[in-house]
């Protein structure tokens, strides 16, 4: 995708085009999913963020935030120059999940700011998920991508019957990097993406993170968290 809050930028597997981790949520529509694949996308809590739906107040600030080469060189379909009209199209094309199963405004749970977007899609074969993210410059360093993804993660395994959901980010982006490794997902290999950006491929590093080792780890969070009580 792009960016993580918790350094600088933030992060698929190989499809005939490859996606990173900041995927291409603020593209235009694309097909929508079979009906079968689509899950509800619920509001997502955590200790410091709300995960909803993007509104059209959220335009101006889209906008703004990701209208920065710093994030738009580091996924895969947000151009650059990124603008009012980008970001209205991206905040439509959102509430009809034209472009993806589910896109969500990360957003500061005691102000209500936004600070950057993510989404989950289906992968082609119905049985996985593809994870994208990206956080606002202003914003990095605070741990707020690595947070999201934890939702994100945490909400796909337990409302759906998916197998395991992939994520990719560029070879340069070491804040991606830490961000999925945090969460995580394993390295699988490294390809290729159109960087829509640069109107040109760049090289990325894909990650995974199965069913099972999610289990593991779910169960290891809650054995510390019952031993620090």
């Amino acid at each position: 995708m792009r960016h993580d809050p918790d350094s600088s930028p933030s992060a698929h597997a190989p499809r005939d085009e490859l996606r990173d981790s900041s995927s291409g949520i603020l593209s235009g529509p694309e097909a929508r999913p079979p009906a079968e694949q689509v899950f509800d996308c619920p509001i997502l809590l955590t200790e410091d963020l709300v995960l909803r739906a993007p509104h059209a107040e959220d335009i101006d600030a889209i906008a703004i935030l990701a209208d920065n080469p710093a994030i738009a060189t580091m996924v895969s379909r947000i151009p650059h120059p990124y603008g009012r009209d980008d970001a209205e199209a991206f905040v439509r094309a959102s509430a009809t999940r034209g472009n993806g199963n589910c896109v969500y405004a990360i957003t500061e749970a005691d102000t209500g700011r936004l600070l950057g977007c993510c989404s989950l899609e289906t992968a082609a074969d119905g049985k996985a998920l593809e994870l994208g993210y990206w956080v606002g410059e202003p914003f990095w360093r605070r741990g707020i991508a690595t947070q999201a993804v934890h939702a994100l993660v945490d909400m796909a395994f337990r409302t759906s019957e998916i197998s395991h959901i992939d994520a990719r980010c560029r070879v340069i982006n070491p804040a991606s990097r830490r961000v999925l490794q945090k969460s995580g997902f394993q390295f699988q290999g490294t390809g290729m993406i159109n960087v829509l950006a640069i109107n040109a491929s760049a090289a990325v590093e894909w990650y995974r993170l199965d069913r099972k080792t999610w289990i593991s780890l779910i169960g290891w969070s809650s054995e510390n968290k019952a031993a620090a009580s």
